[in-house]
């Protein structure tokens, strides 16, 4: 599936104008696409706050992003650890107390392929508590900032949901029966993506003016995998990063920023390259599954993960019933 939208080459950041004034949140934006969407960001002369996991990779990022574009670029970061949601509440708070001005936070963040099952410290399968149920209350907390400048909420969601089961494993959400390195992973993005469609329900029915868009970036080279994936699947990616089937962490960045930025997308779909196999290629829209926007799985997976996390989502009570 070809989008022509953005001509042949497709998205590109030279469609940004100047972000001057406007405030942009980012997980995980001290490495990898993350990294290079913060670069291209300030580059626009937009407002960076990265939310990361740790501080000495954080303060070298910002240090080598200051070099580039000199000591007044204005980004720095918040520590936040996803998989604690005690430190996602921290984060959150601190970042309604300091940063007046959120027009969008990018769910960038994100573990894959971890060999073993393993939990959080809140006792939830470490791959869905930390890309799915961090991000769920993050976006709460930070939802009525981002309501007031009209902003937008960017999931990077993969390819990998469509590798998985499909649906949500409502019975065994912490995979004690059948865990494997690869469906799990790719249940905690299609969790992530349910999240974000169901939000888009909930934002109409309330009326309120938050655009949420679901994007990912195909097959980027990225530190993700290496970073808590197996021995054997760390080999196998560094192999394959050397193929064409592998884009830059750069271009890897495009669909978020494109999401954060671009005027006039449709929400409900799922951007990322639209080259061979959705892999690599111009950015575009590409192509969503129905599983993915199963309203029933949605609703139940939503109460689910309020339970869950013991957050609820205020303005959302009420709505959107299977």
């Amino acid at each position: 599936m070809t989008d022509t939208t953005f001509g042949p080459k497709g998205w590109t950041p030279d469609r940004i104008e100047t972000l001057a004034g406007k405030t942009f949140g980012i997980t995980g934006g001290n490495a990898g696409a993350g990294f290079e969407a913060s670069r291209i960001l300030l580059a626009k002369n937009a407002k960076v706050v990265m939310l990361n996991r740790n501080p000495e990779k954080s303060t070298a990022a910002v240090e080598t992003l200051k070099q580039e574009f000199g000591a007044d670029a204005d980004v720095n970061f918040v520590r936040m650890d996803l998989a604690d949601l005690s430190s996602v509440r921290e984060a959150a708070k601190e970042v309604l107390q300091t940063v007046p001005r959120l027009d969008a936070l990018i769910c960038n963040a994100a573990i894959a392929q971890v060999p073993t099952q393993k939990f959080t410290g809140d006792g939830f399968e470490s791959q869905l508590g930390t890309n799915h149920y961090g991000h769920f209350v993050l976006c709460g907390m930070l939802f009525d900032r981002i309501e007031e400048s009209k902003g937008r909420i960017v999931v990077v969601a993969s390819l990998g949901y469509k590798m998985g089961l499909k649906t949500i494993q409502f019975d065994d959400m912490n995979w004690d029966k059948n865990y494997h390195q690869n469906r799990t992973y790719c249940h905690s993005k299609l969790a992530q993506m349910m999240f974000a469609y169901e939000l888009q329900n909930k934002v109409k029915e309330a009326n309120k003016n938050v655009k949420v868009f679901v994007c990912h970036p195909g097959s980027s080279a990225t530190s993700l995998i290496s970073t808590s994936g197996g021995i054997r699947t760390r080999m196998m990616w560094w192999l394959m990063s050397k193929s064409p089937m592998v884009q830059t962490a750069e271009k890897g960045a495009y669909p978020e920023l494109m999401c954060a930025t671009e005027d006039k997308l449709e929400q409900r779909a799922l951007y990322g390259p639209t080259g061979r196999m959705e892999m690599v290629g111009p950015v575009g829209k590409g192509t969503l599954e129905p599983y993915a926007v199963d309203k029933h799985v949605m609703v139940k997976l939503w109460d689910v993960s309020e339970k869950a996390t013991g957050f609820s989502w205020s303005f959302a009570k009420g709505h959107t019933k299977p």
